[in-house]
């Protein structure tokens, strides 16, 4: 296994995780549902930063690796599962749209992966439809976890639950995007195993 600045970003975001849940459900803490709320979403925030410079150093450094490539898209999935879950059980997020969200993104890794094995990657690459939504979703989640108005300006229940929405409704348009992308390759594959 490699072990370089970018690899440790990604260990730390993955470290980071059971913090933003735990500040929920550790009484030995002793904070308030306010702190809580602050802490989470500043735990949150600092693990998505981790996520952008591991990305940005280990393309300035050259020091991508294999191991970095698997590692990386499995620290951003667990973030944003945790939180999820968090937010669904504290009631600031509809189960339907919790749902959505880890479904899309499970089914996405596993069509990926058997891309991957097939030999064409590639056909299922990031899309800039994917990256919106993951923008819309990384703003929202902090949003959600606050819960409140920031600064007595920005209302983040409001702003948060609008964004999230707008990422649920673009992880299924994506996911409908990247199903299209690969079913002539699912085609061609089930094809030749029938022999028609």
């Amino acid at each position: 296994m490699p072990f370089n600045i970018p690899i440790l970003l990604t260990w730390l975001r993955v470290a980071l995780i059971p913090l933003v849940v735990g500040v929920f459900y550790v009484p030995e803490l002793g904070l308030s549902v306010m702190e809580q709320s602050i802490a989470s979403t500043v735990i949150f925030i600092v693990a998505a930063a981790t996520d952008w410079f591991d990305g940005f150093l280990a393309r300035r450094w050259n020091q991508t690796s294999a191991f970095g490539a698997f590692l990386d898209p499995v620290a951003d999935k667990l973030m944003v599962t945790g939180a999820l879950l968090v937010l669904v059980h504290l009631g600031r997020v509809h189960p339907i749209i919790a749902f959505i969200i880890i479904g899309r993104e499970i089914a996405i890794s596993a069509l990926r992966e058997w891309m991957a094995q097939i030999g064409a990657s590639k056909s299922v690459a990031v899309s800039s439809l994917g990256k919106i939504k993951t923008t819309a979703q990384m703003i929202a989640i902090p949003m959600l976890l606050y819960y409140g108005d920031f600064l007595h300006v920005i209302d983040t229940i409001f702003w948060g639950k609008l964004l999230l929405w707008v990422a649920a409704v673009l992880t299924v348009w994506s996911m409908f995007y990247y199903l299209r992308k690969a079913w002539p390759l699912i085609k061609k594959v089930q094809e030749n195993k029938t022999g028609y």
